[in-house]
């Protein structure tokens, strides 16, 4: 069996700089960003109480989810992967799908696959949607 010697390599992507796998700092960090602007969306458009529990809990999520969906389906990136020299790609197209996005989307919305990671660094919901973060 053969391991990668970085993360990506499988991919054929380089071990740093612009097209390398983004760092797992510089991705939580990322969604930190996001995550805060959509509170700040949340708690301005639809007066949701910051730390708000029950149904209102779920708008700031529900804006994350809209973020994500729009933003790197046109783009390839969030506000905070913007901010953070990132961008979303697509593993053997030049572009990402829709139902790629909508499955990444879905399953970062879910918590648990993306804070679980292979062993190139992706978290589960990039891997079920043949996508990868990578650096600017």
């Amino acid at each position: 069996m053969t391991t990668s010697a970085y993360p990506g390599e499988r991919f054929g992507l380089p071990a740093d700089g612009p097209g390398s796998v983004g760092g797992v700092g510089r991705r939580l960090a990322a969604v930190v960003v996001d995550w805060l602007l959509c509170m700040l969306v949340a708690t301005g458009l639809f007066h949701v109480a910051w730390g708000a529990t029950g149904g209102d809990a779920f708008v700031p999520l529900a804006v994350f989810a809209v973020e994500n969906l729009v933003l790197v389906a046109f783009t390839g990136s969030t506000i905070g992967h913007r901010l953070l020299g990132l961008r979303v790609g697509s593993l053997g197209r030049p572009t990402m799908s829709p139902v790629q996005v909508l499955v990444r989307t879905v399953l970062l919305c879910l918590f648990i696959p993306a804070i679980i990671w292979d062993r190139d660094g992706r978290g589960l919901h990039d891997r079920a949607a043949g996508t990868v973060v990578v650096r600017r």
